[in-house]
């Protein structure tokens, strides 16, 4: 499955935070928890230009909790540090804003000295579509202020939100990269939402996820779907089954197949089928 999407809105995106960077004094850049690797842009090095940068690991109300842990120290072993946050409840936020006053600290100071007392800390929060990041400013604002939603692309343009008086946010839009070298990383990033499901295969993804889950969370996939094993069944034969015990039945009585995928890939998103990631440190 050959997955690459990078519309030319995203260009625009990335040149216009390229632009901006000089304004910002920190960088929260957010991380889907289920994917800790292949939801990190890798141009946000270039992006970033030296700027400090605190790494979140959002929706980690989703994300396996064991599999978490061990990022956490992948990370911290390569000198990054990073905080854990779920938007949805606002676990984790509160440490967002003291890492960034704290990696801003020298600047804070040189202001006072100048009088400047107050002056506003500006961060840069960036992050792949569908990451999470309209819903992490507005649990941090407390009001809807960024538009929100669970599909990719929702924010168009740059925003400043006030966050206190001594703080203020610039959020951007979702980008990606031209191009995934490493085909699995555009397949992980497709079964989070953060590839358009209008350019996918939905089956073909909901065959992906079915053999990731039986070989790695077998008795979610049997008990959500009532199924009885995976042994010797193709992937295909385990979505026909999920099909049947849902009653997914199309003119013709055939099995709709493309009704179980949706329902698959979405009960996977929304964390209906548990705490999931898709990813091993080290893989």
């Amino acid at each position: 499955m050959n997955i690459q999407w990078y519309p030319g809105h995203m260009t625009k995106a990335k040149r216009m935070m390229q632009e901006n960077i000089k304004l910002v004094d920190v960088i929260i850049e957010l991380i889907d928890a289920r994917v800790p690797i292949s939801s990190r842009n890798p141009d946000m090095d270039k992006i970033a230009n030296n700027k400090p940068r605190i790494v979140v690991f959002n929706k980690i109300d989703l994300a396996d909790r064991n599999k978490t842990e061990e990022f956490i120290k992948w990370y911290e072993n390569r000198g990054i540090s990073v905080v854990l946050v779920n938007s949805k409840n606002g676990k984790g936020i509160n440490q967002v804003i003291n890492k960034a006053y704290e990696l801003c600290k020298e600047k804070i100071e040189r202001n006072k000295k100048r009088g400047l007392i107050n002056k506003p800390i500006r961060a840069m929060v960036a992050g792949i579509p569908n990451v999470g990041k309209s819903t992490f400013i507005n649990k941090l604002v407390g009001k809807a202020s960024a538009k929100t939603g669970n599909r990719p692309g929702v924010t168009k343009g740059k925003q400043w939100i006030k966050l206190k008086k001594d703080m203020e946010l610039l959020d951007t839009p979702g980008i990606l990269w031209p191009k995934f070298e490493d085909q699995q990383v555009g397949i992980n990033l497709a079964l989070i939402g953060s590839i358009k499901d209008e350019i996918l295969n939905i089956e073909e993804l909901a065959l992906i996820l079915i053999e990731y889950l039986r070989n790695n969370y077998l008795e979610r996939l049997l008990t959500r779907y009532k199924l009885s094993d995976t042994d010797n069944l193709e992937s295909i034969q385990i979505l026909e089954n999920i099909a049947k015990n849902r009653n997914l039945i199309k003119a013709g009585n055939e099995l709709d197949l493309n009704k179980a995928a949706i329902i698959l890939m979405d009960e996977f998103r929304n964390g209906i089928l548990g705490k999931i990631t898709l990813e091993t440190v080290g893989l």
